[in-house]
Protein backbone atom coordinates (compact mmCIF):
# COMPACT_ATOMS: atom_id res chain seq x y z
CA UNK A 1 0.00 0.00 0.00
CA UNK A 2 1.27 3.48 -0.89
CA UNK A 3 1.95 5.92 1.92
CA UNK A 4 0.05 9.22 2.10
CA UNK A 5 3.01 11.28 0.70
CA UNK A 6 3.37 8.80 -2.16
CA UNK A 7 -0.35 9.05 -2.92
CA UNK A 8 -0.14 12.87 -3.00
CA UNK A 9 2.92 12.75 -5.28
CA UNK A 10 1.19 10.27 -7.60
CA UNK A 11 -1.89 12.51 -7.81
CA UNK A 12 0.19 15.57 -8.65
CA UNK A 13 2.11 13.76 -11.38
CA UNK A 14 -1.13 12.41 -12.85
CA UNK A 15 -2.72 15.85 -12.84
CA UNK A 16 0.22 17.64 -14.47
CA UNK A 17 -0.56 16.67 -18.09
CA UNK A 18 -4.17 17.77 -17.64
CA UNK A 19 -3.14 21.18 -16.27
CA UNK A 20 -0.61 21.58 -19.09
CA UNK A 21 -3.40 21.14 -21.65
CA UNK A 22 -5.67 23.78 -20.15
CA UNK A 23 -7.03 26.04 -22.91
CA UNK A 24 -5.69 29.58 -22.73
CA UNK A 25 -5.64 32.82 -24.69
CA UNK A 26 -3.10 35.53 -23.82
CA UNK A 27 -3.02 38.97 -25.41
CA UNK A 28 -2.48 42.63 -24.59
CA UNK A 29 -4.16 45.95 -25.35
CA UNK A 30 -2.35 49.29 -25.30
CA UNK A 31 -4.06 52.65 -25.25
CA UNK A 32 -2.38 56.03 -25.22
CA UNK A 33 -1.39 58.93 -27.45
CA UNK A 34 0.94 59.37 -30.39
CA UNK A 35 2.47 62.11 -32.50
CA UNK A 36 3.05 61.42 -36.19
CA UNK A 37 2.98 63.10 -39.61
CA UNK A 38 -0.55 64.31 -40.40
CA UNK A 39 -0.54 61.97 -43.42
CA UNK A 40 1.98 59.94 -45.42
CA UNK A 41 4.56 62.42 -46.73
CA UNK A 42 3.44 65.35 -44.61
CA UNK A 43 5.97 67.71 -43.05
CA UNK A 44 3.42 68.61 -40.35
CA UNK A 45 2.68 66.49 -37.30
CA UNK A 46 -0.47 65.91 -35.29
CA UNK A 47 -1.35 64.27 -31.99
CA UNK A 48 -3.97 61.51 -31.93
CA UNK A 49 -5.10 58.54 -29.81
CA UNK A 50 -2.98 55.39 -30.24
CA UNK A 51 -4.36 51.87 -29.80
CA UNK A 52 -2.49 48.61 -30.40
CA UNK A 53 -3.12 44.90 -29.94
CA UNK A 54 -0.54 42.27 -29.05
CA UNK A 55 -1.00 38.51 -29.40
CA UNK A 56 0.98 36.40 -26.93
CA UNK A 57 -0.36 32.89 -27.36
CA UNK A 58 -3.31 30.54 -27.81
CA UNK A 59 -3.68 26.96 -26.63
CA UNK A 60 -6.83 25.09 -27.62
CA UNK A 61 -7.02 21.33 -27.39
CA UNK A 62 -3.86 19.92 -28.92
CA UNK A 63 -2.99 23.08 -30.86
CA UNK A 64 -0.78 25.87 -29.55
CA UNK A 65 0.23 29.18 -31.18
CA UNK A 66 2.80 31.25 -29.33
CA UNK A 67 3.17 30.72 -25.59
CA UNK A 68 0.28 31.87 -23.36
CA UNK A 69 2.32 30.92 -20.27
CA UNK A 70 5.59 32.63 -21.26
CA UNK A 71 6.90 36.18 -20.83
CA UNK A 72 4.35 38.87 -21.68
CA UNK A 73 6.74 40.88 -23.87
CA UNK A 74 9.02 39.42 -26.57
CA UNK A 75 8.36 35.85 -25.47
CA UNK A 76 11.12 33.56 -26.85
CA UNK A 77 10.11 31.09 -29.52
CA UNK A 78 8.57 30.90 -32.98
CA UNK A 79 4.92 31.49 -33.72
CA UNK A 80 2.15 33.64 -35.10
CA UNK A 81 1.21 37.16 -34.04
CA UNK A 82 -1.66 39.52 -34.68
CA UNK A 83 -1.12 42.66 -36.75
CA UNK A 84 -3.27 45.79 -36.52
CA UNK A 85 -2.98 49.35 -37.85
CA UNK A 86 -5.33 52.32 -37.94
CA UNK A 87 -4.71 55.14 -40.44
CA UNK A 88 -6.61 58.38 -39.89
CA UNK A 89 -8.54 60.19 -42.58
CA UNK A 90 -6.72 62.61 -44.90
CA UNK A 91 -8.69 65.73 -45.77
CA UNK A 92 -8.32 67.60 -49.05
CA UNK A 93 -7.44 71.01 -47.64
CA UNK A 94 -4.49 73.37 -47.08
CA UNK A 95 -1.56 72.04 -49.13
CA UNK A 96 -3.81 69.21 -50.36
CA UNK A 97 -6.63 71.51 -51.53
CA UNK A 98 -8.29 70.00 -54.58
CA UNK A 99 -7.44 66.42 -53.53
CA UNK A 100 -10.19 64.02 -52.59
CA UNK A 101 -10.63 63.18 -48.92
CA UNK A 102 -9.22 59.73 -48.07
CA UNK A 103 -11.35 57.90 -45.52
CA UNK A 104 -9.86 56.42 -42.36
CA UNK A 105 -8.59 52.86 -42.76
CA UNK A 106 -8.40 49.83 -40.49
CA UNK A 107 -5.89 47.11 -41.37
CA UNK A 108 -6.03 43.64 -39.85
CA UNK A 109 -3.75 40.67 -40.44
CA UNK A 110 -1.34 38.09 -39.12
CA UNK A 111 2.40 37.77 -38.82
CA UNK A 112 5.12 35.28 -38.02
CA UNK A 113 8.05 35.81 -35.70
CA UNK A 114 11.04 34.15 -34.15
CA UNK A 115 12.28 35.55 -30.85
CA UNK A 116 15.28 34.64 -28.75
CA UNK A 117 16.43 36.17 -25.47
CA UNK A 118 18.52 38.74 -27.36
CA UNK A 119 16.95 39.26 -30.81
CA UNK A 120 13.83 38.89 -32.92
CA UNK A 121 12.83 38.77 -36.61
CA UNK A 122 9.25 39.15 -37.85
CA UNK A 123 7.03 39.65 -40.90
CA UNK A 124 3.42 40.94 -40.91
CA UNK A 125 0.78 40.97 -43.64
CA UNK A 126 -2.42 43.04 -43.37
CA UNK A 127 -5.51 43.85 -45.42
CA UNK A 128 -7.47 47.11 -45.33
CA UNK A 129 -10.82 45.77 -44.12
CA UNK A 130 -12.03 49.39 -43.87
CA UNK A 131 -10.74 52.15 -46.11
CA UNK A 132 -8.19 51.53 -48.85
CA UNK A 133 -8.92 47.77 -49.35
CA UNK A 134 -5.28 47.19 -50.24
CA UNK A 135 -2.65 44.78 -48.94
CA UNK A 136 0.16 46.09 -46.72
CA UNK A 137 2.81 44.62 -44.50
CA UNK A 138 6.07 45.04 -42.66
CA UNK A 139 9.28 43.11 -42.09
CA UNK A 140 11.76 43.89 -39.36
CA UNK A 141 14.18 42.79 -36.68
CA UNK A 142 14.99 43.75 -33.10
CA UNK A 143 17.91 43.61 -30.72
CA UNK A 144 16.46 43.02 -27.25
CA UNK A 145 17.76 43.98 -23.81
CA UNK A 146 16.03 42.57 -20.71
CA UNK A 147 16.93 44.28 -17.44
CA UNK A 148 16.65 42.46 -14.10
CA UNK A 149 14.02 45.04 -13.06
CA UNK A 150 11.71 43.84 -15.85
CA UNK A 151 12.44 46.73 -18.21
CA UNK A 152 12.64 45.56 -21.83
CA UNK A 153 14.32 47.66 -24.54
CA UNK A 154 14.31 46.91 -28.26
CA UNK A 155 15.60 48.51 -31.44
CA UNK A 156 15.92 47.47 -35.06
CA UNK A 157 15.27 48.12 -38.77
CA UNK A 158 11.86 48.22 -40.43
CA UNK A 159 10.63 48.04 -44.04
CA UNK A 160 7.00 48.62 -45.05
CA UNK A 161 5.39 47.52 -48.31
CA UNK A 162 2.00 47.87 -49.96
CA UNK A 163 0.02 46.89 -53.03
CA UNK A 164 -0.59 49.42 -55.80
CA UNK A 165 -4.09 49.93 -54.44
CA UNK A 166 -2.59 51.05 -51.15
CA UNK A 167 0.19 53.21 -52.61
CA UNK A 168 -2.13 54.94 -55.08
CA UNK A 169 -4.56 55.74 -52.28
CA UNK A 170 -1.92 57.64 -50.29
CA UNK A 171 0.66 58.70 -52.89
CA UNK A 172 -1.23 58.87 -56.18
CA UNK A 173 -2.79 61.93 -57.82
CA UNK A 174 -5.63 61.30 -60.28
CA UNK A 175 -6.13 63.35 -63.43
CA UNK A 176 -9.38 64.72 -61.99
CA UNK A 177 -7.61 65.84 -58.81
CA UNK A 178 -4.78 67.46 -60.79
CA UNK A 179 -7.33 69.32 -62.94
CA UNK A 180 -8.88 71.03 -59.91
CA UNK A 181 -8.20 74.80 -59.93
CA UNK A 182 -7.30 74.50 -56.24
CA UNK A 183 -4.59 71.91 -56.90
CA UNK A 184 -1.01 72.53 -58.04
CA UNK A 185 -0.06 68.84 -58.09
CA UNK A 186 0.53 66.88 -61.31
CA UNK A 187 -1.04 63.48 -62.08
CA UNK A 188 0.90 60.57 -60.60
CA UNK A 189 0.42 56.81 -60.36
CA UNK A 190 2.32 54.88 -57.69
CA UNK A 191 3.25 51.24 -58.13
CA UNK A 192 3.26 48.72 -55.29
CA UNK A 193 6.33 47.57 -53.40
CA UNK A 194 8.48 48.75 -50.50
CA UNK A 195 7.48 52.34 -49.81
CA UNK A 196 9.49 53.09 -46.64
CA UNK A 197 12.50 51.90 -44.67
CA UNK A 198 13.49 52.99 -41.20
CA UNK A 199 14.29 52.10 -37.62
CA UNK A 200 12.24 51.79 -34.44
CA UNK A 201 13.20 51.92 -30.77
CA UNK A 202 10.88 50.75 -28.01
CA UNK A 203 10.67 50.34 -24.26
CA UNK A 204 8.37 48.43 -21.93
CA UNK A 205 8.28 48.93 -18.16
CA UNK A 206 6.04 46.53 -16.20
CA UNK A 207 3.77 47.92 -13.48
CA UNK A 208 2.87 44.75 -11.65
CA UNK A 209 1.76 41.46 -13.19
CA UNK A 210 -0.87 42.69 -15.65
CA UNK A 211 0.01 46.33 -16.41
CA UNK A 212 2.88 48.16 -18.03
CA UNK A 213 3.96 51.31 -19.86
CA UNK A 214 4.89 51.00 -23.54
CA UNK A 215 6.74 53.64 -25.57
CA UNK A 216 8.11 53.75 -29.13
CA UNK A 217 10.11 56.19 -31.23
CA UNK A 218 10.31 55.60 -34.98
CA UNK A 219 11.97 57.10 -38.07
CA UNK A 220 10.93 56.16 -41.61
CA UNK A 221 12.21 57.42 -44.95
CA UNK A 222 9.86 57.12 -47.91
CA UNK A 223 11.37 55.53 -51.00
CA UNK A 224 10.51 54.45 -54.55
CA UNK A 225 7.32 55.82 -56.06
CA UNK A 226 6.25 57.05 -52.64
CA UNK A 227 9.28 59.36 -52.50
CA UNK A 228 8.59 60.57 -56.07
CA UNK A 229 4.95 61.39 -55.36
CA UNK A 230 4.02 65.09 -55.78
CA UNK A 231 2.33 64.81 -52.38
CA UNK A 232 5.65 63.91 -50.76
CA UNK A 233 7.75 66.31 -52.84
CA UNK A 234 5.85 69.24 -51.36
CA UNK A 235 6.10 67.68 -47.89
CA UNK A 236 8.89 65.45 -46.56
CA UNK A 237 10.33 61.99 -47.18
CA UNK A 238 11.43 61.87 -43.53
CA UNK A 239 8.70 60.62 -41.21
CA UNK A 240 9.16 60.67 -37.42
CA UNK A 241 6.58 59.32 -35.00
CA UNK A 242 6.33 58.45 -31.30
CA UNK A 243 3.79 56.76 -29.05
CA UNK A 244 3.31 56.15 -25.35
CA UNK A 245 0.57 54.16 -23.72
CA UNK A 246 -0.66 52.01 -20.87
CA UNK A 247 -0.67 48.27 -21.58
CA UNK A 248 -3.05 45.75 -20.03
CA UNK A 249 -2.25 42.04 -20.32
CA UNK A 250 -5.01 39.42 -20.41
CA UNK A 251 -4.65 35.68 -19.86
CA UNK A 252 -7.97 33.89 -20.28
CA UNK A 253 -8.37 30.28 -19.15
CA UNK A 254 -11.25 28.15 -20.37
Amino acid sequence: MLSRPALVLTALVSAAPVAAQENALAFSLTGGAGVAPSYFGSSNRSVSPAISFGFQGLRFGGTQLGDPDGPKVFAPGAGFRGSFRFIGAREGKNELAGMNTVDAALELGLGVQYTSDLWQVFADLRYGVVGHKGVTGEVGANVIYRAPSGLVLNAGPRAEFGSSRFTNTYFGVTAAEAASPLNTLTPFSASGGIYSVGVEMGAYQPLGDDWGITGTLRYDRLRGDAARSPIVLQGSRDQVSAQIGLTRHFNLRF
